[in-house]
């Protein structure tokens, strides 16, 4: 058996009177690489911080294995604004050089100081740090933390805790502010580390990659699944399952005993004393809540007219010298799911404040039709008064949310859907987790009845069982998104296609999910290869003429395929919309606007139509 790291035994704490976790346990062994999941405000956050020292349990015991050397990534690192970027590294370089010495020699950093730059040791983490940090791309170390980016500290942070080679790695959020690029790599550097790891994240890509366990803190319990995140949603189902059944049971034999208990009250005393010992148990158990999935929360967007957005020749380079767009002419479909991806820095976040008319463009316009109405979340969130109760600022928005078809919520019933049971809804703001806030915040967004929303980074913060709300949400919107997000699970449940910010002002746009642009950027790598490959071998056939008569043809793309597939939906559905304004048009029960609104609509659809019918017979001659 590996040996225990971090054993978690039998922890209980509450803040107020709100219980977080009671009797919770398990551990961390070496080698092993657990995930930590949780809804927010059930206490991912202070248990970390329990861990670390900051924060002191109710009860219950955390065991360290003797001499054991721990790194921690917090969610916000904590970093002194002036310091340069080279002190922050250097620290931890110390750090790890002093926990060498210790170990192999039982001596005092301090009687080492000056051996520093001769030692062997002090070489190798020295040549560690470097690797680290070239392949996280910090290169500006004179420069202070303070002018960095979200991610630029967040790899800075991330670069001084590797660096240190603990033997229990302990990371809470480390994907947020990375951008993709980031993310694979540190899944991938992950991977090969024997070291043991516990991890924090909602991204549910990086946790089934990487993570072999997960623990769940479901009801102020641990639930512990030896296996990854694919894994665990499986027998998580099936525990919800078996739970809820045996509630039900005994829910039907409360009623059964509570009746009996009720009987002949004068006569209780005389009751078999181990049966009302039962009664009072089989209570509690009947009492449990259930594990209820919310329904599909359809809100009402509001009438999104034909004429979206167009960006007309759109240019953006900054004052030093960085361009964001270059000439960038896009149309935007009615409907559309665009998702934007790319590296930090690249202008995926300049873009979105110039579509809302935040940032005005160096050259070009964008061009607004009249219906949208926008809905944005952004990275920062929207401000909140902590001294008002949940309840109170959602009403200040809107009493009622229009789920359409004449159906309504109440803002009690709303917020419920979003995870927030009634007793929560009675707490100030101030009380609540970063995650809650920016659930909080992102129900002010959604209840105010956009036809264009437009998310940036939405899953920060956010755990999955919101995220998972998110995503059914915006499968069933009848309107237009926008998202930005390096959450790549959440691209690829829904987005239909990118636009990829390459820097320097270039951007493709990409017919598919994000996984499918990584297939496709895979399979492009190696097509890559195998023509130079055939170039060296085979220059002279290369050179060759193709003579007349030769069954050689054109093949598609992988883009193209991509997009051949991808017009026969688009087709359909249009197809669909026409069937559907003919029949409201011939009705006779349309209204004087909706007759008119159609009216307009049909011949640009009709148009719309045509172009892509040709577009298709086009490829399908190579399909």
């Amino acid at each position: 058996m590996a040996t225990p790291y971090l054993d978690i035994q039998n922890l209980t704490k509450s803040i107020g009177d709100l219980i977080l976790f009671e009797d919770l346990s398990f551990s961390v062994a070496e080698g092993q690489h657990v995930g930590l999941i949780a809804r927010n405000g059930a206490g991912k956050s202070t248990l970390l911080s329990l861990i670390a020292g900051k924060d002191t349990a109710d009860s219950g015991d955390i065991v360290f294995q003797k001499g054991l050397r721990i790194g921690m990534l917090e969610q916000t690192p904590d970093f002194s604004p002036e310091m340069p970027v080279r002190q922050a590294v250097a620290s931890r370089l110390r750090a790890e050089y002093a926990s060498l010495l210790i170990a192999d020699e039982g001596q005092t950093l301090q009687a080492h100081t000056d051996t520093f730059d001769a030692d062997e040791e002090w070489t190798e983490v020295q040549l560690r740090a470097q690797q680290i940090l070239t392949q996280l791309k910090i290169t500006q170390l004179d420069k202070p933390i303070g002018l960095l980016s979200g991610g630029q500290q967040k790899r800075v942070a991330l670069a001084s805790v590797l660096i240190a080679n603990p033997d229990l790695l302990i990371l809470d959020e480390p994907t947020n502010h990375l951008d993709l690029e980031m993310i694979e790599w540190l899944e991938k550097y992950l991977q090969r580390n024997t070291k043991a790891l516990l991890l924090v994240t909602h991204d549910r890509y990086f946790l089934d990659r990487v993570c072999q366990s997960i623990v769940e803190i479901d009801q102020q319990t641990a639930y512990s699944y030896k296996g990854n995140y694919a894994y665990y949603l499986e027998k998580r189902d099936e525990r919800i399952a078996a739970t809820n059944a045996n509630i039900d049971r005994a829910r039907n034999l409360y009623r059964k005993e509570l009746d009996w208990m009720r009987r002949q009250p004068q006569a209780r005393g005389h009751k078999s004393r181990s049966r009302k010992e039962a009664f009072y148990e089989l209570e509690q158990q009947a009492k449990r809540r259930t594990e209820e999935r919310a329904a599909r929360l359809n809100v009402k967007a509001g009438y999104i007219g034909s004429k979206i957005f167009e960006a007309e020749y759109v240019s953006k380079t900054f004052e030093d010298g960085v361009v964001i767009l270059k000439d960038f002419y896009y149309n935007f479909s009615r409907f559309e799911k665009m998702g934007i991806v790319g590296n930090n820095g690249t202008g995926k976040s300049t873009f979105i404040k110039m579509l809302l008319g935040q940032v005005p463009p160096s050259s070009g316009r964008f061009v607004v039709g009249e219906t949208v109405k926008f809905g944005y979340f952004s990275q920062d969130g929207l401000p909140l008064d902590t001294q008002m109760k949940v309840i109170d600022v959602v009403r200040n928005v809107a009493e009622t949310v229009d789920l359409g078809g004449g159906r309504h919520l109440t803002a009690m019933q709303f917020l419920t859907h979003f995870l927030f049971p009634p007793a929560r809804q009675q707490d100030y703001v101030y009380k609540l987790s970063g995650g809650e806030r920016r659930r909080l915040q992102l129900c002010l967004v959604l209840m105010q009845a956009p036809n264009f929303l437009i998310l940036d980074e939405p899953t920060n913060d956010l755990d999955i069982a919101t995220l998972q709300l998110l995503e059914e949400y915006l499968a069933d919107f009848r309107g237009c998104v926008i998202v930005v997000s390096h959450d790549r699970y959440f691209m690829d449940k829904v987005v239909d296609h990118l636009l990829v910010f390459k820097g320097d002002g270039v951007v493709d746009d990409f017919p598919g999910n994000y996984s499918q642009y990584r297939e496709y950027l895979q399979i492009k790598e190696k097509e890559e290869v195998r023509e130079r490959k055939e170039q060296r071998t085979d220059a002279t056939d290369a050179r060759k003429p193709i003579h007349e008569g030769s069954d050689r043809r054109r093949k598609l793309t992988f883009k193209e395929r991509r997009e051949f597939e991808q017009l026969e939906t688009e087709i359909e559905q249009l197809e669909t919309e026409k069937t559907e304004i003919h029949g409201t048009l011939s009705s006779g029960s349309a209204s004087v606007e909706e007759i008119t609104q159609l009216s307009k609509r049909l011949p640009l659809l009709e148009e719309e139509l045509e172009e892509k019918s040709m577009r298709w017979l086009e490829l399908s001659e190579f399909a």
